[in-house]
């Protein structure tokens, strides 16, 4: 599902890599946990996964795309394949729940009806039934980023990347939205999730990768955490 080779990216001749020499192999459905701290090139990974950045060296492949030979033009599609979630949710304020899930269709070029029948069944999904026109104002920071979950699954991505999803939360919420993710990869959805909570990895005993300036360090199949 995603494989990288040997990746390096630095952003300039004499600067330090911000990842060197990563390699690195997700399989599908997989739920794996990515820690480290700020600056460690925890967000330099995702950039490259959703190809808002170009390795300077290496071999990226998701979902079977080669990045090598993937065409600009082409970027696009393969973004369809995977959501992102963010930290601070990133709803646009003046549509309601449902308009904000279903901008996510109508960018893709879906049909009204389309539109109809696929986000009510989202919005069920993530808990949110008897909120589709309530705006962001009007929800709970928990409910905010379960709206944000509902737009980033919507067109069934194959990986769902969860950038600290609970780092605007309380604890009750954050683990209700760590259930949710659980949920959705049950449902078949490879799911990588960056996170600064100790707890949150300790308590999941999922597969966690430590990155440490710009490398590797550990990858433990049922791992913990320490900051």
């Amino acid at each position: 599902m995603i494989l990288l080779d040997r990746v390096t990216k630095s952003y300039g001749k004499n600067a330090k890599p911000a990842l060197n020499r990563v390699s690195l192999h997700v399989e599908p459905k997989e739920f794996v946990i990515i820690v480290g701290t700020s600056g460690a090139g925890k967000s330099t990974l995702l950039k490259l996964l959703t190809r808002e950045e170009k390795p300077t060296s290496g071999k990226i492949v998701v979902g079977g795309i080669d990045y090598d030979t993937l065409k600009d033009k082409h970027v696009p599609l393969l973004r369809r394949k995977i959501g992102v979630v963010f930290q601070d949710f990133k709803l646009l304020p003046q549509r309601t729940v449902f308009e904000n899930v279903a901008f996510a269709l109508e960018i893709a070029g879906m049909t009204n009806r389309e539109i109809r029948n696929t986000v009510p069944k989202v919005i069920d999904l993530v808990g949110l039934k008897g909120k589709e026109k309530q705006f962001p104002h009007q929800l709970s920071g928990g409910e905010r980023q379960r709206v944000a979950i509902a737009r980033a699954v919507v067109r069934q991505p194959k990986i769902l990347i969860a950038d600290e999803p609970t780092g605007n939360l309380d604890p009750r919420h954050s683990w209700d939205i760590v259930r949710l993710l659980e949920k959705i990869n049950r449902y078949g959805t490879t799911v990588l999730l960056t996170t600064h909570n100790v707890e949150i990895v300790n308590r999941l005993k999922r597969r966690v990768i430590t990155i440490d300036h710009g490398k590797i360090t550990s990858d433990q199949a049922q791992g913990s955490y320490k900051q």
